[in-house]
């Protein structure tokens, strides 16, 4: 096989852990820029802020999940298969339905956004002020549907570089571009509202206008991966120097769509957990405030505590602007290690190499936990520290949101393990397993919502520990169905060791934080801690055993 039919940029095809190590780079490059846009923006917008901008998520992430995280799953794993076997003349049929098909799908999904954003914002939500942000975010379905699929078209060809470029390209606009309208909508009120519908507030503007950058931000990612696709050869040979391929068109419809409606239907349930957060929420939040209004109203009495109309809203805000927002973090990074997988072990399915299939599987688990142990732990023990040190000026969000983020820490571990499960699950062809697996963690979460947060002692922490309780009953039940589908074996060591080390590290850094407090302050304590326990789950992890070799894939 050319070398280049996996390489966009005409390079050597990239291994598991080279692919993975691609777009972990670029996860962690444009997480970074997304801190630095989202850590920002709470600071402007405050806990109120944040839930008009969450609702507006809210909405849009269940649509976004049906009609585009699917598609970049299905594109690459049809794109390895027919690479695999050197049908060259498929890749170029599959791009070009893909396309045609899926930019279909964006029109209909940008379609329903427009016309569910006013009643599901005032029935639903109970938050008619977040219908400004749901709009102006309906057009990125369509533009996120045309850079799925060149995204899946290239991670097929197991060249991890055009996503990578292009998250790096969506996350430098929406830096610039969300920050820079949500401060200029606070700063110029009277210009903003102008344009606006009468009674629409400056915060639900400004909320608007950080949404706004999201759309512009979906837009620059997609015109950069046209315009590579355009510029530069993605290594497949031309057309006349082809093999017709035995594959008609039909059955790559058929193939591409077998994937995406179970991988869509189970991210869509996966994001059904943010929906129900904010469909339950501020309804079950609402009901602990009348039970206890005076316990309320005293852990809010300071000056920075907002209205007591907009209670629920402040609060809902705060978990999800502030605890939220760093729950997602390493799952996010993570998460590159399930997809850098999809290509290897496709292909190693297509191939019935069932011993690459169990070294890659294991690679994958392990270097997904090597990285979600110690951060999900240490969330945990040091939750108030770590959101005293990035939102410095927001105390009355911070009271809110810390016994949720602790509470998260370990949802962190389980959601973390599970990407990687899922998508080696719909590698090998059994992705309606995750939808049924995901079905079931979501009834966990929703039965926890309604009994937890409408306990005054509780409130929005409920949301956390039911978040917790559905990735742990689905880590559990994805690992047993792996394991029984394909007979790849996943023991317990694989998990102990960085389970144990991520113990050491979470004392460690939190003994180390007690001790420096005193002397240095949070800024400088926090940042020292955490150095201390890095280094001694390192050393842990070294004495066990663990070295990059056992992290890597086949090369």
């Amino acid at each position: 096989m050319t070398n280049g039919v996996f390489g966009g940029d005409r390079t050597k095809k990239q291994s598991f852990l080279g692919g993975s190590c691609v777009l972990l780079a670029s996860a962690l490059v444009t997480k970074i820029i997304g801190a630095l846009f989202k850590l920002p923006l709470t600071n402007l917008l405050g806990g109120g802020g944040m839930g008009y901008f969450s609702c507006a998520y809210g909405l849009f992430l269940p649509v976004y999940a049906l009609s585009i995280t699917g598609l970049t799953t299905a594109v690459a794993k049809l794109t390895a298969e027919r690479a695999a076997l050197e049908d060259h003349a498929a890749l170029r049929r599959i791009l070009k339905l893909s396309l045609w098909s899926f930019s279909l799908m964006g029109l209909l999904g940008t379609g329903a956004i427009l016309l569910l954003a006013k009643p599901f914002c005032r029935y639903v939500a109970e938050n008619p002020d977040a219908y400004l942000s749901v709009l102006v975010l309906a057009p990125a379905i369509l533009l996120g549907c045309v850079s799925a699929v060149f995204r899946g078209y290239y991670e097929g060809l197991r060249t991890m570089y055009p996503t990578g470029l292009s998250q790096l390209a969506e996350a430098l606009t929406k830096l610039v571009c969300g920050l820079g309208l949500c401060r200029y909508a606070l700063t110029h009120p009277a210009v903003v509202l102008r344009y606006l519908p009468p009674g629409t507030t400056p915060l639900a503007a400004a909320s608007a206008a950080a949404v706004l950058g999201v759309t512009l931000s979906c837009a620059a990612g997609t015109l950069f991966l046209i315009l590579r696709h355009v510029c530069i050869w993605d290594g497949i040979p031309a057309l006349p120097r082809q093999k017709p391929s035995p594959v008609s068109d039909r059955a790559l419809y058929r193939a591409l769509f077998a994937v995406l409606i179970p991988v869509a239907a189970g991210s869509l349930i996966t994001n059904l957990t943010n929906l129900i957060d904010l469909a339950t929420g501020m309804h079950c939040l609402n009901t602990a405030i009348r039970k206890a209004p005076v316990s309320f109203a005293a852990r809010f009495a300071d000056d920075s505590a907002p209205d007591p109309a907009a209670l629920a809203n402040f609060i809902f805000g705060s978990f999800s602007g502030l605890a939220v927002t760093i729950f997602n973090l390493v799952p996010s990074l993570t998460n590159m290690f399930g997809k850098g997988a999809i290509p290897a072990i496709a292909a190693a399915h297509a191939e019935q190499n069932r011993s690459a299939m169990q070294q890659d599987s294991a690679a994958a688990m392990l270097a997904t936990g090597f990285l979600a142990f110690p951060a999900g732990l240490g969330i945990s023990v040091l939750a108030q520290p770590i959101l005293q040190l990035l939102y410095p000026q927001r105390a009355a969000e911070i009271l809110a949101a810390a016994p949720s983020l602790q509470c998260l820490g370990p949802g962190v571990i389980f959601l973390a393990l599970t990407f990687p499960l899922f998508s080696m699950l719909q590698a090998v062809g059994h992705a309606p397993t995750t939808v049924r697996i995901m079905g079931v963690g979501v009834c966990c979460k929703l039965a926890g919502n309604l009994l937890l947060i409408p306990l005054p002692r509780i409130h929005i922490a409920g949301a956390a520990l039911s978040t917790t309780l559905c990735y742990l009953v689905t880590f559990l039940l994805a690992l047993y169905a792996y394991q029984k589908k394909t007979g790849v074996k996943l023991g317990i060591m694989l998990f102990l060791k960085p389970a144990y080390g991520g113990m050491l590290c979470a004392a460690a850094a939190a003994f180390s934080y007690s001790l420096l407090l005193g002397r240095l302050g949070n800024n400088l304590a926090l940042p020292a801690a955490i150095c201390m326990g890095g280094c001694v789950y390192l050393f842990a992890m070294w004495l066990m055993g663990i070295r990059l070799a056992t992290l890597r894939g086949r090369t």
